[in-house]
């Protein structure tokens, strides 16, 4: 079975989030099970050079779109054992950052297209394309219309990941001739509420459509979630999958990571005292072993549940003999808030600005809990990374959240869980987490139980492979 992955970015190459980390992630843990998986995506600017100086060149061609041709190269590399093809077009993709361009509809528009028009040079037909999020949506449209009857591209089944079904690549009708460029019997594939909607097309077209975790299969089929696009997916509700993403064990080991000051393992978690002590004093906590430490790296915006944090941190802090180590950006008013409460609690309270991924790391091996309280979350890689490290996570029930961490309550959980979108239902359950924080013995029976839950690629690589499986019989 030969696999393309088709994705706007991955690690190692670029990234500028979770899409990024299952894009470098899935494909190698396919590989792995005797999966021939390719990568493609777009040679953008911001690509290092330690990969750019490795990358082979294969050839250049045209690619339509619309009515012209564009300049098309073809560069090839290999990482982790994976063959990683890179669509180039300095006019597309020579630009600072990855996507908010002007022309975005017509960039990936372009990038879905020549992802088809390169398929014999590189010696390489999938069996399966599997396209991920609006940015690659066009690809089963494009198969459809242009490609499933051509020789030497008949019998390509399409899969459609949707990570975030609130970016749809939403654009206005006059769009359709001058950028897309299909049929006009074929436009109203793309129609939908008023304009043209890519996601909506990929829907329609892919033999599949998948999403990153069950719960959220389910949920995007409730207009409360589904920005619109309910109706359609429950018209499409054969086709629709929910397969959990997992993290990689590799980049994500207590054992052997070299960015946290301590190694351990479930069978000596209590060495994670150290990276705790480290933690604290490198963030300018009281260095305590005995006061349960919080973490939080996350985005800064009301849809991660920090309108719920902002609600009750502060009496949270006043009542409670508790820490927190929170490192995130976002929205200008929750990251005055947070630098104000640490201003205001310094003993209490540390906040860092940004994103620093080694940092991440020793926030996730040095907190005792992790708090994560969505809104929405399609999957979340956090809650799966702190129970790697064994820091217990607080979540809300919603998405992947709810199908990865489990309450502890009647002892068999590997979390904490608050099912109401509520900051006082939140509260009570970081009270609960604390209150078992407490009880010593209990606490490490369950740090154990969370850091031997599996959420590696494992279990979801051989879900994508039954999949791909069913599609080609």
């Amino acid at each position: 079975m030969k696999v393309l992955y088709a994705v706007s970015e991955a690690r190692p190459f670029i990234a500028s989030g979770g899409l990024a980390d299952v894009a470098g992630s899935l494909p190698v843990a396919l590989r792995k099970r005797l999966i021939g998986c390719r990568v493609v995506l777009p040679l953008y600017e911001g690509i290092p050079s330690k990969f750019r100086d490795n990358m082979k060149f294969i050839t250049h061609i045209t690619v339509p779109v619309a009515w012209r041709r564009q300049y098309c190269g073809v560069f090839e590399c290999k990482v982790d054992g994976v063959i990683c093809y890179f669509i180039d077009n300095q006019y597309y993709f020579k630009r600072e950052g990855i996507y908010g361009h002007y022309d975005d509809a017509e960039r990936f528009a372009f990038f879905s297209r020549a992802v088809l028009e390169i398929i014999p040079y590189i010696d390489f037909k999938p069996d399966i394309i599997n396209c991920n999020d609006w940015q690659t949506a066009l690809i089963p449209v494009y198969y459809s219309e242009f490609y499933a009857n051509r020789p030497g591209w008949e019998g390509i089944k399409t899969v459609f990941t949707i990570h975030n079904i609130q970016y749809q690549g939403k654009y206005g009708n006059e769009i359709t001739n001058d950028v897309v460029g299909i049929p006009q019997e074929a436009v109203a594939l793309l129609e939908y509420d008023g304009c043209i909607n890519f996601m909506k097309g990929a829907i329609e077209c892919a033999n599949a459509v998948t999403t990153v975790s069950p719960s959220y299969a389910k949920e995007i089929l409730d207009p409360w979630y589904s920005h619109g696009l309910d109706t359609i997916l429950l018209m499409r509700e054969w086709k629709l999958h929910g397969i959990l993403n997992g993290i990689s064990y590799d980049m994500y080991n207590p054992e052997t990571d070299s960015d946290i000051a301590e190694n351990y393992t479930s069978e000596c978690a209590e060495k994670k005292v150290v990276n705790k002590i480290a933690l604290q004093r490198e963030m300018g906590l009281p260095e305590r072993k005995d006061v349960p430490l919080i973490g939080i790296v996350s985005r800064l915006v009301s849809h991660k549940g920090f309108d719920l944090v902002k609600a009750v941190l502060e009496e949270l802090l006043c009542t409670e003999d508790v820490q927190f180590a929170v490192l995130g950006s976002g929205d200008w008013e929750y990251e005055s808030f947070m630098g104000d409460m640490a201003a205001r609690y310094p003993e209490k309270i540390a906040f860092r600005c940004g994103f620093i991924p080694a940092l991440a790391k020793r926030i996730y091996a040095g907190t005792d809990i992790f708090l994560m309280p969505s809104k929405s979350e399609p999957c979340g890689l956090s809650q799966m990374i702190a129970l790697r490290y064994g820091s217990i996570p607080i979540v809300r029930e919603t998405g992947g959240l709810k199908d990865s961490v489990f309450d502890s309550g009647l002892g068999e959980g590997n979390g904490f869980t608050f099912a109401n979108y509520n900051a006082h239902d939140m509260l009570h359950c970081i009270r609960r987490a604390i209150g078992g924080y407490a009880d010593a013995e209990g606490w490490a029976i369950l740090r154990k139980r969370a850091m031997e839950c599996d959420y590696s690629w494992k279990r979801s690589a051989n879900e994508y492979i039954r999949l791909y499986k069913s599609l080609l019989k």
